[in-house]
C-alpha cells in the first residue's frame, strides 16, 4: 500500500494535499493484505480491506468487461473508455489513485521513492522522485522521459508538442509549461504555465487521467521516431494507440488478445512493486450481452464482473447465487439531461427552464433504481455529490427536476408561450417537435419514455431517437434533448471547464456563459482546493439558472465475484472498478 492523503477541507498551501471527493456509501474496497479472507459484507464497514487474505500461488481468473474497447490506447477519443481503462490496468505505472472510500488517496510508493512534493506557486511547480528499481518489463528504466511523453501526447494541437495526437481531454495538460528530469532522469518536475495553478497536482498523470498512467518513451526509438519532433511523436501517438501493448511497467502484461473478444494477462516478470502478482492468468472478456452474463456466472465461463451499466433483472439474479459475493452502490458516472441551445427554440432559456421543471427526476430514478438500490439520491449539484464537504444543493429552490407542471406552465406563460389542449405555440408558431436521444440502454429507455410523458403535459412534442453511437451523436450535436453520462473521480478541477467552457469540445449542446467561462477558468487557476470548489459552485450555479444541464443521479454500480478470491473488491472511485488493486488478486490460501 503507498502513502495516503485523507480528504479535509483546509485553505492555504496545504490544502494542496486534499481533496474533495465524490463519496460511494455501501460496499467497496481497497489494496488487499493479510490475513483471514472474508466476504464483501465487510464492506461498509472497511471499504479499503474487506475481503483481504493471504493468497495460495497459481490459479487463473476471467472477469467480465461489458464493452469492447476503441482502441490500444486511453488518450485516444475512441479509445476514452471505462473499458479501454480496464483492459490496460495493471500494465501502466502510475503515481497514484483514489482507495474506494473516496477519501483516501493512495500514492504508488512501489513506483516512487517518496511523497511528490510541492515546490512553489510561483510559478506553480511541483516533484516525483521515482524508486530506482522502477522499470518497464524490458528492463529500461521508467523515467521524466516517460511523463514526458505522456504529457506532450495529451495535449491539444495548439500546443505544438504533438502532430497527430488527438487528445480525448486535453485541459489539464495545457496548462503546463514543461516537464524535465534529473541526469538519471529519476526526478521529475513538472511547472505549469504563468498564472496556471493545479490544487489537484499530486494526481498528474495518475490511474485516474486521461492517459491512464504512464505510456514508454524508449519505445519509439525502436520504431525509428524522435519524441522531441511533433510529427514522429504524432506517429508514435498512432502507433500506441493501434498497437496491442507488448510493454508493462506494472504487475501484469498482455500477452495475447485483440479488441474484439479478450485480452489475457500474465505476470510481469520484472515487476518491481513489493506485492507481486500470484494469479498466473487474467482473463479479460468482452461480453455485451447482457442476457449470458448471469449463464457464463453459473456454467464458468466468467468469474466475476463490475459493469457499467445498471440491471435491476440481472442484480436479482446474482443476489440469488449463493456462492457469489456482491456489491452496490452509488458509481463514478452520473446521468444527466442536456438540452442544444442552439436548437431554434431551445435558445429560449423561458423555455428550458419550464422543460426542466416538468421532469421529475425523482420519478426517473424510482422506476429505475428503486427496486434494486431503493438508498438512490437524486444529484442536486453537477460537480460534487451529496456526501462531499462542497456539496451545495443548487437545484432544489429553483424547482427544476420537481416534476410540477403548474409551475412549468407558469414559466411559459409569463415568457408568452400558450396552450392550447396539448399543443404548445408562441407567436401563432407550434413550438417543437424536438428530438429526445439516448443509448438504448433499459435504463435510458425507461427514462426517455418518461420524460416524453412528462413534457407532453406542458405541450411540448418529443419524438425518441435511440443511438447506437452516443460519441457521434454528442459530437455531431445530433440531438434536442439528450440523456447521457458523465464519468468522474474524486478529482473535479478540470470537470467545469471540461462541461461547459464555450471552446470545450465535450460542451456538446453549444452553452455559452462568458461568466461561466472566467469562473471555470479561476477553477483551474486555483492554488487550493477549497478556492476552487468555491469558483466551480459558482460556475454551476450559473449553469442552473441557465437551464442547460439537470442532474439526475450517479447511477448506481454493482460487481459480482465467485468465493475463493481474495483482495477484490470493488473500487466505484475509480474506472478501472474491481481492477484498481489487480496485482494483489489471488486465490484464497488453504
Amino acid at each position: 500500500m503507498g502513502t495516503v492523503l485523507k480528504r479535509k477541507s483546509v485553505t492555504g498551501l496545504a490544502a494542496v494535499l486534499t481533496a474533495a471527493a465524490m463519496v460511494a456509501t455501501a460496499c467497496t474496497g481497497g489494496n488487499g493484505g493479510d490475513g483471514e479472507a472474508r466476504g464483501w459484507e465487510d464492506c461498509s464497514e472497511d471499504p479499503n480491506t474487506c475481503n483481504s487474505g493471504e493468497r495460495a500461488e497459481g490459479g487463473e481468473i476471467t472477469w467480465m468487461v461489458n464493452s469492447v474497447p476503441g482502441a490500444w490506447s486511453l488518450i485516444s477519443p475512441e479509445g476514452g473508455s471505462v473499458y479501454t481503462s480496464q483492459m490496460l490496468e495493471g500494465v501502466l505505472p502510475y503515481v497514484g489513485q483514489w482507495a474506494p472510500d473516496g477519501e483516501t488517496y493512495e500514492h504508488n510508493m512501489d513506483l516512487l521513492a517518496e511523497e511528490p512534493e510541492l515546490l512553489g506557486e510561483d510559478p506553480f511547480r511541483f516533484q516525483f522522485k521515482l524508486r530506482p528499481e522502477a522499470v518497464w518489463d524490458d528492463g529500461t528504466p521508467i523515467t521524466a522521459d516517460d511523463f514526458e511523453v505522456t504529457w506532450k501526447m495529451a495535449t491539444s494541437p495548439a500546443e505544438g508538442h504533438c502532430d497527430g495526437c488527438t487528445s480525448r481531454s486535453p485541459e489539464e495538460y495545457d496548462n503546463v509549461e514543461k516537464v524535465e528530469g534529473s541526469d538519471d532522469g529519476k526526478t521529475v518536475t513538472v511547472t505549469l504555465k504563468e498564472g496556471k495553478a493545479n490544487p489537484e497536482w499530486f494526481g498528474f498523470l495518475d490511474a485516474h487521467g486521461i492517459s491512464g498512467g504512464l505510456h514508454p518513451a524508449h519505445l519509439a526509438e525502436e520504431q525509428g521516431l524522435d519524441v522531441d519532433d511533433p510529427k514522429d511523436l504524432g506517429e508514435y501517438f498512432q502507433w500506441l494507440n493501434g498497437t496491442r501493448p507488448e510493454y508493462s511497467g506494472g504487475p501484469y502484461k498482455i500477452v495475447e488478445g485483440d479488441l474484439e473478444r479478450q485480452v489475457i494477462k500474465e505476470p510481469n516478470e520484472n515487476y518491481y512493486g513489493t506485492t507481486k502478482p500470484t494469479l498466473d492468468k487474467v482473463i479479460i472478456r468482452f461480453i455485451q450481452d447482457e442476457s449470458t452474463w448471469v449463464p457464463a456466472l453459473s456454467n464458468g465461463e466468467i468469474d466475476g464482473g463490475n459493469p457499467a451499466q445498471y440491471n435491476a433483472d440481472i442484480i436479482e439474479q446474482i443476489k440469488g447465487m449463493g456462492t457469489v459475493y456482491f456489491d452496490i452502490g452509488p458509481g463514478p458516472s452520473w446521468e444527466h439531461i442536456d438540452l442544444n441551445t442552439e436548437n431554434k427554440w431551445l435558445k429560449d432559456v423561458e423555455l428550458r427552464r419550464a422543460i426542466f421543471t416538468a421532469i421529475d427526476v425523482s420519478e426517473i430514478a424510482e422506476r429505475n433504481f428503486g427496486a434494486g438500490f431503493p438508498d438512490f439520491k437524486v444529484k442536486t449539484n453537477h460537480v460534487f455529490s451529496a456526501d462531499s464537504p462542497y456539496h451545495q444543493d443548487l437545484i432544489s429552490e429553483t424547482g427544476q427536476g420537481s416534476g410540477d407542471v403548474e409551475a412549468a406552465k407558469k414559466i411559459l406563460t409569463d415568457a408568452g408561450y400558450e396552450l392550447d389542449g396539448d399543443t404548445l405555440t408562441k407567436d401563432g408558431d407550434k413550438v417543437g417537435p424536438f428530438r429526445l436521444r439516448a443509448t438504448d440502454t433499459v435504463t435510458r429507455s425507461t427514462s426517455m419514455q418518461i420524460i416524453q410523458s412528462q413534457l407532453s403535459d406542458i405541450g411540448v412534442t418529443t419524438n425518441i431517437e435511440v443511438t447506437d453511437d452516443l460519441g457521434a451523436m454528442l459530437g455531431g450535436q445530433d440531438y434536442d434533448i439528450a440523456q447521457f453520462g458523465w464519468s468522474g473521480n474524486p478529482f473535479f478541477t478540470s470537470s467545469p471547464s471540461q462541461y461547459w467552457h464555450s471552446e470545450s469540445g465535450s460542451n456538446f449542446g453549444k452553452y455559452s456563459n462568458e461568466k461561466v467561462d472566467e469562473l471555470v477558468e479561476k477553477v483551474q487557476a486555483a492554488t487550493t482546493l477549497d478556492e476552487a470548489a468555491e469558483y466551480a459552485n459558482q460556475a454551476a450555479e450559473l449553469v442552473v439558472q441557465d437551464a442547460y444541464v439537470l442532474p439526475i443521479l450517479h447511477e448506481p454500480n454493482y460487481a459480482f465475484v465467485n468465493e475463493g478470491y481474495v483482495n477484490i473488491r470493488d473500487n466505484r472511485q475509480s474506472g478501472n472498478r474491481a481492477q484498481y488493486n489487480i496485482g494483489a488478486w489471488g486465490q484464497v490460501a488453504e
